[in-house]
């Protein structure tokens, strides 16, 4: 059963200040802003800190769907055991976690011609990577863990590299067995070369009800260089989406940014849910580095606990 939840008044007004890291002034939003706390009035319903990668909760590999193979960018996406003998997915020590451990998923450059099942790039030089994608669905329509709606949240540390593009995002259950329309919300979308900005997204893809709604968000600070809290509040119409847990703001109107999700009376008539992937993909839509210097051929990023909270 589906918790219920009207966030519409949780959306739209304003609350106290809370002690977060401190940021600069921009156009997205500002230290000095008035802001709701995402998480007010509502219960942690779930939460891994990533003690280990839980087979009950995470997925490896390409994302979950039966529209193509579920690879994408410059680099395939290895399953659980790895791939070319080389192993993505690592639980590591890391004091700057709440607990001492973290997440860290990695793309390495392999440099030779490639076996992974059904990658497209295994004899392009330039696509031989290996990197990581985890998720809570699997590819038979499997859905591990998911929600309707609530404050979805991940506290990252992203890398600068020339072509790392991580990723924190959902996708509704009835995309990967029915993908001839679905709902993906792009939490945060990261590009390693443009250490203080990212993208957020809201994509409804196919016909009828094509709908995309984006904005880049200036950070004030460069998130390249440690931990930071990427989150969305999803209720059953809109969704809107957080930095540091302050409000994104349209940075031409400087107006909350809330988005109308045009499907969600779909999404409650089939009682779909959004399940969430974490992921490290290499950006294909950009130049190669030429050279690739040594230090560039291998590249990681680390979560420090992903959490729901309804």
């Amino acid at each position: 059963m589906i918790k219920p939840l009207n966030r519409r008044n949780l959306l739209l007004r304003t609350a106290g200040a809370l002690g977060t890291a401190a940021i600069a002034p921009n156009a997205a939003f500002s230290s000095t802003d008035e802001y709701i706390d995402p998480t007010e009035g509502l219960d942690l319903v779930f939460e891994d800190p990533f003690a280990m990668i839980d087979p009950a909760i995470w997925y490896a590999g390409p994302k979950a769907t039966t529209y193509d193979t579920g690879f994408y960018g410059r680099s395939a996406f290895a399953r659980i055991q790895g791939e070319e003998g080389y192993q993505p997915y690592a639980i590591v020590d890391d004091g700057d976690t709440e607990n001492g451990k973290a997440l860290q998923i990695s793309a390495k450059y392999i440099g030779r011609k490639m076996n992974v099942p059904k990658y497209y790039g295994n004899d392009l030089p330039e696509f031989q990577w290996i990197s990581g994608n985890l998720q809570t669905a699997r590819k038979d329509g499997t859905i591990l863990k998911g929600w309707r709606d609530g404050y979805f949240e991940a506290r990252m540390w992203f890398p600068a590299h020339p072509l790392s593009f991580p990723a924190f995002w959902l996708m509704n259950g009835r995309s990967i067995l029915y993908p001839k329309t679905s709902v993906e919300i792009d939490v945060v979308e990261h590009k390693g070369f443009e250490p203080d900005l990212y993208g957020t997204y809201l994509h409804e893809w196919g016909e009828p009800g094509l709908h995309h709604e984006s904005t880049g968000v200036p950070t004030g600070t460069d998130i390249t260089k440690g931990y930071f809290r990427y989150g969305v509040l999803i209720d059953r119409e809109s969704c809107s989406p957080f930095f540091e847990r302050r409000r994104i703001r349209d940075p031409k109107t400087g107006a909350p940014q809330i988005w109308k999700i045009g499907r969600s009376s779909e999404l409650d008539e089939l009682n779909d849910v959004f399940w969430p992937l974490i992921t490290l993909a290499l950006r294909s839509d950009v130049s190669f580095p030429d050279p690739l210097k040594e230090e560039d051929k291998e590249t990681s990023m680390r979560v420090d606990y992903f959490r729901v909270y309804q």
